[in-house]
């Protein structure tokens, strides 16, 4: 069978990324800017700051990740760009990127949801198998779906209120903690032991869940503390907290398994890069005997390659569209 190169864009947020993925499950090459140390003087993510950055450094991106792969562009099979969901300033800069690519060398267009590249990020590790449950944890989302194969994909259960990622970064916001702080958490808690009494939030039969509430209960724990002119250990505090998130996603998620009948479980999202949460998951896929699957470090954070696995299945079956492409910052994953 003749290889399929795809190029695939990432301008969803504040990463400027362009990949090279040969047959949906080899990386040939990869650029990333990051956009981090920009927003971090902000304490998060300014989106007219992202789309102007994106701006100025699409254009060396493309030609970078070209340059490393030593390929031109009669050698790529199609375009994968992020449509949506993401800032919507910042996924024109890509979709406008790549519309010109596929008009000038003729190159059919893939549109690919945001949230359809971060499972993707798994086949890059190891063939996906169907059927299976994805759960999906980042800055924006937290979802749980059921993935019967490529084009089957039911959303069985998500946040209420705030995203897990999201809810990271506030708790670490209101320890002093600067953006982004979810890494910086995540390391606290090993150093800490969970001692301070935090509700599980959504604690119920559903799929969903709600860190709005948890989120409130280290805040007013914290400030609390402060107004007493008491010492809060926040080791302790992110170990708490970090226990209570990691018993939601875990107490859910194992249940959908079992309940589904389905014996694979991939993460997805930046959040997956969380050790704790890794570990556990670890843990009780190993006593269970299921097929445990999450993205290298360096795929849980946007990036193309994931854009470039995903759009190579949806090359396969013609899932292309016309230039008339638009971004969608709510995208419904379909």
């Amino acid at each position: 069978m003749k290889d399929i190169y795809i190029l695939g864009i990432e301008t969803s947020c504040d990463e400027t990324s362009c990949s090279i993925i040969k047959n949906g499950s080899e990386e040939i090459s990869t650029t990333v800017l990051s956009q981090v140390d920009i927003h971090t003087l902000y304490g998060g993510v300014v989106p007219e700051i992202a789309s102007r950055n994106h701006v100025k450094d699409i254009v060396f991106v493309i030609n970078k990740c070209l340059t490393d792969a030593k390929m031109s562009m009669d050698m790529i099979g199609g375009i994968a760009v992020t449509y949506g969901p993401g800032l919507v300033g910042s996924l024109l800069v890509g979709i406008e990127a790549a519309k010109t690519l596929a008009y000038i060398f003729d190159k059919p267009l893939i549109p690919v949801h945001h949230i359809r590249s971060h499972i993707y990020a798994n086949n890059l590790e190891k063939e996906l198998k169907f059927p299976l449950i994805c759960l999906v944890i980042s800055g924006g989302h937290t979802e749980l779906l059921l993935i019967k194969d490529h084009f089957n994909i039911t959303k069985i259960g998500s946040t209420l209120d705030d995203a897990v990622g999201e809810c990271y970064d506030k708790v670490a916001r209101v320890m002093g903690i600067s953006y982004p702080g979810g890494p910086v958490i995540d390391k606290m808690a090993h150093d800490g032991k969970p001692i301070y009494d935090l509700p599980i939030p959504l604690n119920d039969d559903s799929y969903n869940f709600s860190f709005s509430g948890l989120k409130s209960a280290v805040i007013n724990l914290y400030h609390n503390y402060e107004q007493a002119g008491k010492t809060i250990d926040k080791n302790c505090l992110a170990s708490s907290f970090q226990d209570v998130v990691i018993s939601s996603l875990t107490t859910k998620t194992m249940r959908a398994l079992k309940e589904y009948n389905v014996n694979n479980l991939v993460l997805a999202g930046g959040v997956s890069a969380n050790k704790g949460i890794r570990e556990k998951f670890e843990q009780l896929c190993k006593e269970k005997n299921i097929d445990f699957s999450f993205p290298r470090i360096e795929y849980c954070t946007d990036n193309a390659a994931m854009v470039g696995a995903a759009g190579y299945f949806l090359y396969k079956e013609g899932k292309f569209t016309d230039l008339k492409l638009n971004a969608d910052s709510s995208a419904e994953l379909v």
